[in-house]
């Protein structure tokens, strides 16, 4: 078994996965080679209005952006509010409009804008709970948790914002998919980032997909990494292990061959039908965790380019195009500091390669990873990706310290194309290959 095992590490053979979980989600077809951009809209401009950000949506085409998730647009509440403007995650109304970003019709113009060209939008949805003031508290308090007392409750005690809602009570799940249903039929939008996806039951999540796409064909992506959330109700969900993979390896307490363990063994236990969210940075990250510079130090470049390779869908959260160094402020209005940077040319690249190129493209669609082995395996990440004639490999040192490279077994084409510097490159074995710090290569047929 351990020989076993250590072949399963080189990719030359796959261990069986027992645990793997079903999935008859149907995708909708044009997720299958997005890359996906997170809107701060507080933070985008000193306006703060979908207005500024409207006028953003041309870059973002440009770039490749096939769908924008937009954090939560509804009203936020007042009592017990975090800071001045309280957490977008504080949900006072789940049919309007946070005044603060503008009107209805202006998050409707904001939708049918993205829609002419050519990009989706989904908006984050709360429905584990609601601020304090949200008028199911008086007119439906039996739709929230109780304590022994009979006092409303927050979901964990941090949250003292708001209140947990409970999904014991059927009419409770009514209400929530009526409000869903609202957002597809009044803005047009095309389905929902849904805020702690696992702290809400599953049977509701598989209730309310089913009913949705009755309406219109939706995306649906969990803030979450439970597998049976991909059984019947999510398209996506978030690679939360893979992240701090990415951390320790770039802290040295992981190394290539860890990465290549995950992808063999607890990532195989996601159907293959399941679109995994692969990132670097969001909201949470940003502003409770640091900065993508500060958690992966100078391979920060290195993982960014790899979640956009591995097998998932990438996710760009904004600011991460300009190089944002500073953690944002969550419950203050502190605008994003706009400036040119190499890592939106870098995303651009990528996100265009994702959509042209099938091994890239998402879940079933996409192709299979297969770890090529190298010299030193410890350090180096090296893997090829393909699907109906098309090719990628990567190349990566993920160490601190220069690599020379070499593989026991050349792919097949031999002759690509560098994604970068447009060179043409030879591999065959034996070939050595100098890798400096963090330093990558992406191969392209």
């Amino acid at each position: 078994m351990k020989k076993l095992a250590a072949l399963a590490l080189l990719g030359l053979i796959s261990l069986p996965v027992l645990a793997q979980t079903t999935s008859t989600v149907k995708h909708p077809v044009w997720s299958e080679n997005a890359a996906i951009y997170e809107a701060n809209i507080r933070q985008y401009s000193p306006e703060g209005s979908f207005k500024r950000f409207q006028e953003y949506l041309p870059e973002l085409k440009k770039m490749g952006v096939g769908i924008i998730w937009i954090m939560p647009v509804n009203p936020i509440g007042e009592k017990n509010r975090k800071g001045t403007l309280g957490s977008y995650y504080a949900v006072r109304d789940y049919k309007g409009v946070n005044p603060e970003f503008g009107t209805p019709a202006d998050f409707k113009n904001l939708v049918d804008a993205a829609h002419a060209q050519g990009m989706k939008v989904i908006i984050d949805w709360v429905a584990n709970h609601t601020a304090w003031d949200h008028p199911w508290v008086s007119s439906h308090p039996e739709y929230y948790l109780k304590n022994d007392k009979g006092e409303f409750v927050p979901p964990v005690p941090d949250w003292q914002d708001v209140i947990k809602l409970n999904y014991a009570n059927p009419q409770l799940r009514v209400a929530m998919i009526d409000a869903l249903t609202f957002w597809l039929t009044e803005y047009g939008i095309d389905g929902f980032r849904c805020d702690v996806a696992e702290m809400v039951p599953v049977d509701f999540w598989n209730e309310a997909r089913a009913a949705l796409d009755q309406v219109k064909p939706v995306f649906m992506l969990a803030e979450g990494e439970a597998p049976e959330l991909h059984e019947k109700a999510f398209d996506m969900t978030y690679a939360w292990q893979l992240k701090d993979l990415f951390g320790e390896i770039a802290n040295g307490k992981k190394n290539a061959n860890d990465l290549a363990a995950y992808m063999a063994g607890p990532e195989k236990k996601f159907n293959d039908n399941a679109y995994r969210m692969l990132h670097t940075s969001n909201h949470d990250l940003n502003s409770w965790e640091g900065t993508e510079f500060e958690r992966l130090g100078e391979g920060v470049e290195s993982f960014l380019v790899l979640s956009n390779l591995l097998k998932g869908m990438p996710l760009l959260y904004a600011g991460q195009e300009a190089g944002n160094t500073r953690r944002l402020e969550f419950f203050e209005r502190d605008p994003i500091q706009w400036k040119p940077h190499p890592y939106k040319a870098i995303y651009t690249t990528l996100f265009h390669l994702k959509k042209r190129n099938h091994a890239l493209w998402n879940g079933l669609e996409g192709g299979e990873q297969m770890r090529l082995p190298t010299t030193n395996d410890n350090a180096v990440y090296a893997f090829s990706r393909s699907k109906a004639g098309n090719q990628v490999i990567g190349i990566f040192n993920l160490s601190g310290q220069p690599q020379s490279v070499s593989f026991s077994a050349a792919p097949s084409p031999a002759r690509f194309k560098n994604l970068f510097s447009g060179a043409s490159e030879t591999l065959r074995p034996g070939k050595v290959m100098q890798l400096k710090p963090w330093e990558y290569r992406v191969l392209v047929k």
